[in-house]
């Protein structure tokens, strides 16, 4: 539960006293209500013009103690409550655990929970820095996290809540992580806190799940979600197998991660691929035939031309897509910094991310200590407007008159260069 103060602008002495009166108004309502219902001191707490992180410690300290003695004094179901405290901005580093473990020593009360909340490994969070896929960096960024506090509380027998998780990019379109690496993230996640015996909370701010209709805007994220709850699934390096339109199609391979199963076969709508003719499986090696993929492209149009599901042991099965594609083209344009459209041919391909760099080799745009620049902030793919969008964001940490070289890079691998050279408000955009 938050605590809403309001009003107007008041000192630390005078807004603590508020606080402590709305609170104790709120424990007072609440003191019969079921155990069911929980309480949380603040979310996400950050205390404005303090002097860093130890004097944070001891306001966030400060507050959960008078937060804790508060409940605790107005009676009834209060008395034994359990009550959710934080860390610091609900980081799971190290020090701001370290800095919790001292407030519940200091308490010593049974029915404390802790919580932290938990976005990922920023680059793939947000995609950013060529943080496309959930990789080994990934991975360890998530047990570590986990680790620290199921070491430091559900170890010693005190709950731990994520509070909320997810991954950034979800706040602002949640293609912003392919669909796969997204899968493979979630699976893992779930998977890792049961092991952990860590309670999660996914963070929807309406993007997943409709309010009103009660569907889930991706029920392949949400079959992922849940089966984590209780198994493990089984995935792949990729859902995509690429196959270029202006060459012969050859046999594919794609790592499987078994995850603990084992691999049952492939499936494409009702029918099962015949193994041994149609694919091969080597140890967690899977390969399509040429034959096989051939059939299944059929007149090779260009983008998806056939689904086929990876099927385990258990859990849930791992989408295929069988894609046709070209190395997509490009063309010269002119425009605004708010925004610029490069017009694209994808030809069945998928933006993954975007490099840019100036003449000399440094890094251009925002957050220049890497050349690849943040997905759906800076650029953008409109694959219904065949167009590749530099937002204003881009453009405002562009040197003036200099010539700067983007590198797209797609998801089947190829590459294709694009300048832009920016004149105040006004971009030029070409293809040498």
């Amino acid at each position: 539960m938050q605590i809403p103060v309001g009003g107007a602008r008041c000192d630390r002495g005078e807004l603590a006293v508020r606080v402590q009166q709305r609170l104790k108004e709120i424990a007072s309502t609440f003191r019969s209500s079921s155990p069911k219902l929980l309480f949380e001191s603040v979310n996400e707490p950050t205390f404005t013009g303090s002097s860093g992180d130890a004097q944070n410690a001891t306001l966030l300290n400060e507050l959960n103690t008078s937060f804790r003695t508060i409940v605790r004094q107005s009676g009834g179901n209060n008395a034994t409550r359990l009550l959710v405290l934080p860390t610091l901005h609900t980081s799971a580093d190290q020090a701001r655990v370290n800095e919790l473990v001292s407030t519940f020593n200091a308490m010593n009360d049974p029915n404390l929970i802790a919580t932290v909340h938990f976005y990922g490994y920023w680059p793939f969070s947000v995609n950013v820095a060529g943080g496309t896929r959930f990789d080994a960096t990934v991975q360890q960024d998530l047990t570590g996290a986990f680790d620290r506090v199921h070491n430091a509380f559900t170890a010693r027998g005190i709950p731990v809540i994520i509070g909320e998780y997810g991954l950034l990019g979800f706040d602002r379109h949640t293609g912003t992580i392919q669909q796969g690496e997204k899968l493979k993230f979630f699976e893992f996640l779930g998977y890792y806190a049961r092991t952990k015996q860590i309670t999660t909370m996914l963070w929807d701010n309406g993007q997943h799940f409709n309010r009103t209709s009660f569907q889930w805007a991706d029920p392949e994220l949400f079959a992922q979600i849940k089966s984590s709850w209780t198994t493990r699934s089984g995935t792949a390096s990729s859902d995509q197998v690429f196959n270029a339109r202006s060459s012969a199609i050859t046999s594919k391979t794609l790592t499987l991660n078994l995850n603990g199963t084992s691999f049952v076969g492939i499936r494409h709508g009702s029918t099962d691929l015949v193994r041994g003719t149609d694919y091969t499986v080597s140890g967690d090696q899977l390969t399509f035939t040429a034959s096989a993929l051939t059939r299944l492209t059929g007149s090779r149009a260009y983008g998806v031309n056939a689904t086929l599901w990876a099927r385990f042991s258990q859990g849930v099965p791992w989408r295929i897509d069988i894609v046709t594609y070209d190395t997509p083209t490009v063309q010269n344009a002119s425009g605004t910094t708010s925004p610029f459209a490069i017009p694209t041919a994808f030809r069945g391909d998928q933006l993954a991310t975007m490099e840019a760099k100036y003449a000399d080799g440094s890094n251009a745009g925002p957050h220049n200590w890497t050349s690849f620049k943040e997905f759906d902030v800076t650029f953008a793919p409109d694959y219904s407007s065949n167009t590749i969008t530099l937002r204003p964001a881009f453009f405002a940490e562009v040197n003036d008159g200099s010539r700067v070289t983007l590198t797209l890079h797609f998801w089947s691998g190829a590459t294709v260069t694009y300048f832009v050279t920016k004149s105040g408000t006004a971009v030029t955009g070409t293809t040498t």
